[in-house]
């Protein structure tokens, strides 16, 4: 597969690799240079954490335990 580099030093991703890869637009990719070689990956945001691990024994506990200490702060 063979582009050319315009102008202002852009090049068009290949649609099949856009699609493989999940790349819409707008969404922002991350360049990096791997010996002659130019990488490109696509930036995924972290997922919340807490939707992520809603219902463990670990995320409910810490809550109780943030309620307790807030009851004690209001207390005072």
């Amino acid at each position: 597969m063979t582009h050319k580099v315009g102008p202002k030093g852009q090049v068009v991703i290949p649609k099949d690799l856009r699609d493989v890869l999940g790349i819409e637009p707008g969404d922002e990719v991350t360049f990096w240079r791997d010996g002659d070689h130019v990488a490109v990956r696509p930036v995924r945001s972290t997922p919340p954490l807490r939707g992520r691990f809603a219902g463990s024994a670990l995320v409910d506990e810490l809550d109780r335990e943030r309620a307790t200490d807030r009851a004690r702060e209001d207390r005072r």
